[in-house]
């Protein structure tokens, strides 16, 4: 096969091709995150579906939204992009989704597949109809579906300092949360109450497994639990639930934070939500006791497993990622979908 032949079943004319196969495995977040979990769950699963933050308002993404008043199409590119087709049609037009102009003129920073989304929105009049589309052209091996049917905005109250004495302020926009100095203390979606697309909420209701995680914590992993008909997917679910940590504190919005304290704050923000699994890399964790308590807190089993690529960069191991996605699953088999 070359660049230029399509991979067998890439016509919209019944999915995304191939006979699915146990696990059915939803995944949920945005940016590098969830590609990294898609990267790796495309080796345990062919049944998967990405469900990705739409509250990006910086770089491209955020001029054409500002422009368009379309979702930000860049986390939704990603995922699709992780998914393409493992041929040389698939990584060609995974190329060209991905690939930025840099010119003197307007189109400077625009991702070729950021264009190409908002275009096919315009021309279908349906996010959800556009996405299948450019999945089908990449081939993807998998679906992708936005967390919200509208742009969002993610609204904090962030603390400085410590104590009575801690100034606190107001930071508005994902771009600002994601790198504000201080501790993020409430998190807020604008609108307060955002539609979900149906699809969305129906692949949760279905799945085997819901994936959580890595990612940006407050900006791309926290936020789904913000949209009121995903959340109560989430907590009514029969599925297995999973959170993948971090393998580093985020510069910023999650500066000093523990891999305990990622899910102590998970935790916080919603205390009813019961996990089954959270997956940690031993090198991150600076205290397995206390990891391993959080992890009691919310009904899950700790898996400490490598999944960093070993070589001191806060970067996931796909296979190594993939292995441990597949441990955890098989902890379970044989009552997937059974649970209380």
């Amino acid at each position: 096969m070359n660049a230029l032949t399509p991979p067998m079943g890439w016509l919209p004319t019944g999915g995304y091709g191939g006979r699915e196969r146990r696990p059915r495995v939803v995944a949920l977040g945005g940016g590098h995150g969830l590609a990294a979990t898609l990267g790796a769950l495309r080796h345990v699963t062919t049944a998967l579906t990405a469900v990705v933050t739409v509250a990006d308002d910086g770089g491209s993404s955020g001029r054409l939204r500002q422009e368009l008043g379309v979702l930000p199409p860049g986390d939704l590119r990603m995922a699709l992009s992780a998914l393409c087709d493992e041929s040389d049609w698939g990584h060609t037009w995974r190329d060209v989704l991905q690939h930025r102009f840099t010119s003197s003129g307007s189109l400077d920073g625009h991702a070729v597949g950021n264009l190409l989304i908002a275009t096919v929105w315009e021309l279908l009049g349906d996010q959800v109809a556009g996405l299948d589309l450019v999945g089908q052209l990449l081939g993807a091996k998998g679906r992708v579906l936005p967390m919200a049917a509208v742009p969002l905005d993610i609204e904090a109250d962030v603390a400085h300092g410590d104590g009575e004495t801690a100034q606190r302020s107001l930071v508005r926009g994902q771009s600002r949360v994601a790198v504000t100095a201080g501790r993020v203390e409430r998190l807020r979606l604008l609108p307060a109450e955002p539609p979900a697309h149906p699809e969305a909420i129906a692949a949760v209701r279905e799945a085997d497994w819901v994936i959580l995680g890595p990612g940006s914590w407050y900006t791309s992993v926290m936020p789904h639990l913000l949209v009121p008909e995903l959340a109560e997917a989430l907590h009514t679910t029969p599925a297995r639930r999973a959170l993948t940590l971090n393998l580093s504190a985020q510069l910023g919005e999650t500066s000093g934070f523990s891999a305990a304290d990622h899910l102590r704050s998970l935790h916080e923000l919603a205390p009813d939500l019961r996990l089954d699994v959270v997956i940690a890399d031993p090198s991150a964790v600076e205290d397995i006791d206390d990891l391993s308590s959080c992890a009691g807190t919310v009904g899950a089993d700790l898996v400490l497993r490598q999944v960093s690529e070993g070589d001191g960069t806060p970067r996931h191991d796909t296979l190594r990622l993939a292995g441990a996605y597949r441990d955890a699953f098989e902890r379970f088999l044989g009552d997937v979908g059974e649970k209380a």
